[in-house]
């Protein structure tokens, strides 16, 4: 038996290793590098303090018409109640044996929600909000959890 799996692995290094030298010989024809201009434009990462912020602004009261628009078939009425995830209420419930998962309870970070909704939304057409949009509906996920007024700015 352990002369079996000393042969199989021997033949399984022999294996790697061969394929890792001729990997190593031959370039594959991926396509071409990409430029600086593609690199930036699809580089939209935003850092928990900010950094990489857009230009642009909006309140929550400006967010709730663009919330109507394009998330509340999903979302429900100011958060609650469509087919997909809950995005208000839940405030205290983390520790609890039913935890409510939602901007208000688990993600409160403008950082955080303005870079997953402009990545990721709507679900069927994610990057297809402007920031013109994204920092109006960011303002009104966190003014329908209580963390924002509904005049208050955000912005970068």
């Amino acid at each position: 038996m352990f002369t079996r799996r000393a042969l199989v692995l021997a033949g399984c290094v022999v294996v790697v290793t061969g394929c890792a030298g001729s990997a190593a010989r031959e370039t594959p024809n991926l396509g071409r590098a990409a430029t600086p201009a593609e690199i930036a434009g699809r580089d939209i990462s935003i850092a928990p303090d900010g950094r990489g912020l857009p230009q642009g602004s909006g309140t929550a009261a400006q967010g709730a018409t663009v919330y109507a628009q394009k998330c509340q078939a999903c979302h429900g009425e100011k958060g609650v109640g469509g087919p997909n995830d809950r995005l208000a209420g839940g405030q205290g419930t983390l520790a609890s044996k039913t935890p409510v998962r939602t901007v208000g309870s688990y993600w409160p970070y403008a950082t955080t929600v303005f870079d997953y909704v402009r990545r990721a939304m709507p679900f069927a057409q994610p990057l297809s909000l402007t920031d013109s949009e994204v920092y109006p509906v960011t303002a009104y996920l966190l003014n329908v959890n209580g963390i924002i007024g509904e005049q208050d700015v955000m912005n970068a």
